[in-house]
């Protein structure tokens, strides 16, 4: 019996040799598997940096009410980085701008939602809500791209959720921070992120966009979305009044942005490549180690039942990804079962 484990990487262009980036190198002439891995490796470096100067900023004292204000400037600098790549790349727009009018009312529900989320719940339960998307993903390549996924994938989304509930329970109980506001704002940054991914894979794949374009216009029409709404609550002033008191916060974001806007584009070439739902499977891992390392490097409460509930969602990634490796598993494990639930009714055939 052959237990070598191949994974196996769909491709979104099988009949065609597309430019395939990761922070701006061509990785198109390699296989699909080293493609994937090569992603991998690169989302788990750039988020790591990512998650921690994100906790890093609302430790601030006093800054907890200011994520949408964060979200802001995290925008602006993305637009301004993602213009400076488009003058270099000399690129032209494919994707029509009412596509964009919707992709950056997602992105910056997914973001804003996020990030104004941490007011009310402490970043490793922040982070174990986001694992929870990947039932929204499912259900979104449904509705959207009418795709069909197996019993084993729904299986491996339901365990993470059984996680993510036993997470909730033991944070409900030992962190002064939790709130059931910071729930709902958490869940409604998971429903513009699940989707987003699957509109994202559908555009890209329709029009050949280059990952640059969609960053660049998906976040600066964000930006206007998101300024004037701010102009018109006053979330602006107090925000801009609060961080000139402490601007140590704009350097913190503007390592936060510069590791998101990277992180950005590697995900959209995982997304290219590989499609929304493994996607979603690799960023839940890197989820994983990220709550590892904030309760490593920020003081906080802690309790066993965050361990239960960490390897019920590492079942879940584990589960999918053993179904994507082999797709044939599926049959295996019904035929396995059936097998049992006969011999429990039939004990006299058991030799």
């Amino acid at each position: 019996m052959n237990s070598e484990l191949r994974i196996t990487v769909p491709s979104a262009y099988k009949n065609e040799r597309d430019r395939v980036e990761v922070l701006w190198m061509d990785i198109g002439h390699f296989s699909k598997t080293t493609q994937f891995v090569i992603c991998c490796v690169a989302v788990f470096c750039i988020f790591l940096i990512y998650g921690y100067m994100q906790e890093l900023i609302f430790t601030v004292e006093g800054f907890k009410p200011y994520g949408w204000y964060l979200t802001l400037v995290q925008f602006g600098l993305y637009t301004i980085f993602g213009y400076v790549e488009s003058v270099f790349t000399s690129q032209v727009r494919k994707i029509p701008l009412k596509v964009y009018c919707l992709l950056a009312v997602l992105t910056l529900g997914t973001m804003g939602f996020s990030n104004s989320s941490l007011e009310y719940l402490n970043y490793p339960t922040q982070v174990i809500f986001k694992c929870c998307k990947l039932i929204p993903v499912l259900v979104g390549g449904v509705l959207i791209q009418n795709k069909k996924f197996s019993n084993m994938e729904f299986i491996a989304a339901l365990s993470m959720c059984l996680g993510l509930i036993a997470f909730t329970l033991a944070d409900v109980k030992v962190s002064p921070n939790f709130h059931a506001v910071g729930v709902v704002i958490i869940s409604l940054a998971l429903l513009c992120d699940a989707a987003i991914g699957n509109f994202q894979e559908k555009f890209i794949k329709q029009y050949s966009a280059r990952n640059a374009e969609v960053v660049l216009y998906s976040y600066a029409i964000g930006f206007g979305y998101l300024l004037v709404l701010m102009l018109a609550s006053g979330g602006l002033t107090s925000g801009f009044q609060f961080c000139s008191k402490n601007p140590v916060i704009y350097f913190y974001a503007l390592l936060f942005s510069i590791s998101g806007y990277l992180g950005v584009q590697i995900v959209l070439t995982l997304v290219k490549t590989c499609g929304a739902f493994v996607a979603v499977t690799v960023t839940t891992c890197r989820k994983a180690i990220t709550i590892i390392l904030s309760f490593i490097f920020f003081a906080k409460p802690f309790t066993f039942q965050y361990v239960w509930a960490g390897l019920l969602i590492i079942v879940g990634i584990y589960l999918n990804l053993l179904n994507k490796s082999n797709p044939s598993l599926e049959a295996h494990l019904v035929n396995f079962i059936a097998k049992i639930i006969h011999r429990q009714r039939h004990p006299s055939s058991i030799v």
